[in-house]
């Protein structure tokens, strides 16, 4: 049954388009704290802090949006028909 939901998961585009959002904002986010650890412009700190800022609030988007397609896939089918 494990790996029936693993294949399911594999096949669906949403989740693995998803994954690769998921994937180059983690790598977005990395070079938004590489570009604020390098800044030493005043005012160019502050953007680079709002650039932190909006890369982890869309990282921590996709990240509820993948564990819900996860949280999905592992519910009990006999559970999901009662709702």
């Amino acid at each position: 049954m494990f790996q029936l939901s693993k294949n399911n998961r594999k096949n669906d585009k949403r989740y693995m388009l998803l994954l690769d959002d998921l994937a180059r904002t983690k790598s977005d986010l990395e070079s938004a704290y590489t570009n604020f650890e390098n800044m030493v412009e005043p005012d160019l700190i502050d953007a680079s802090i709002y650039e932190v800022k909006a890369v982890q609030m869309r990282y921590q988007f996709l990240l509820s949006c993948v564990k819900q397609i996860e949280d999905s896939y592992t519910k009990n089918p006999l559970e999901a028909s009662d709702s």
